[in-house]
């Protein structure tokens, strides 16, 4: 596969030095059986200038410090979200309590609520914060909006938002099947899927944002 990569790559270039348009290139790359994006990933590392030689446009790399940066961000991520999912899950058997619960359950429900407020207070604000410095840093220099890191983290995301999505609808089916449907369970469906419903929404938003700037 590398080896197949390495030859387009030289063919693009070679028939850019020969003068002819990425169009035709495309076109011709077509008929011999490359797919599109196959040769779009590959015309496009080229800039639309007009200059003797094709010119290549700069690539994202990877630093140790950017991944730093992703890692932190959606670690930071995960964590005020299940924190929060797990407050609201808390409130809700406060203000909704099952008489089935035993008493110590109750007791215990007092430092859950705490764990989850302390984990909120200390990683909401880091996710913020990550979320500024790396929209400074993008902004400053487009090309990091390609970063492999932050691409890889980014569908990881959207795989588990989707699969939590999936998991949390059936689950309210399962249980309406069977009618076992209760205001506390209703309202924990509901929180999930606000949840990662919000998660999704956002960086599925952000990836079509990306491709549409590409």
């Amino acid at each position: 596969m590398a080896a197949a990569t390495q030859e387009l790559e030289l063919f693009v270039r070679e028939a850019l030095l020969r003068g002819q348009s990425k169009e035709a290139i495309a076109q011709a790359l077509g008929k011999a059986g490359w797919t599109p994006d196959q040769t779009r990933g590959v015309l496009d590392a080229y800039a639309d200038v007009g200059f003797p030689v094709p010119v290549p446009k700069p690539r994202a790399s990877l630093s140790a410090r950017e991944a730093f940066l992703y890692l932190v961000l959606f670690a930071t991520l995960y964590f005020a979200a299940w924190n929060l999912g797990s407050l609201l899950f808390d409130l809700i058997n406060h203000f909704w309590p099952d008489p089935a619960v035993p008493e110590y359950a109750i007791v215990r429900l007092g430092s859950e609520i705490r764990w989850s407020t302390a984990a909120l207070i200390i990683a909401f604000p880091v996710f913020v914060f990550m979320s500024h410095l790396i929209t400074r840093e993008v902004a400053k220099h487009p090309i990091k909006r390609l970063s492999p890191v932050r691409r890889w983290l980014t569908y990881l995301t959207l795989f588990i938002a989707a699969a939590v999505l999936v998991g949390d609808m059936t689950t309210l089916v399962y249980n309406l099947l069977g009618g076992e449907l209760s205001t506390r369970f209703l309202l924990k469906v509901l929180v999930a899927a606000l949840i990662a419903g919000s998660v999704f929404g956002y960086y599925l938003y952000d990836l079509r944002r990306e491709e549409g700037e590409a």
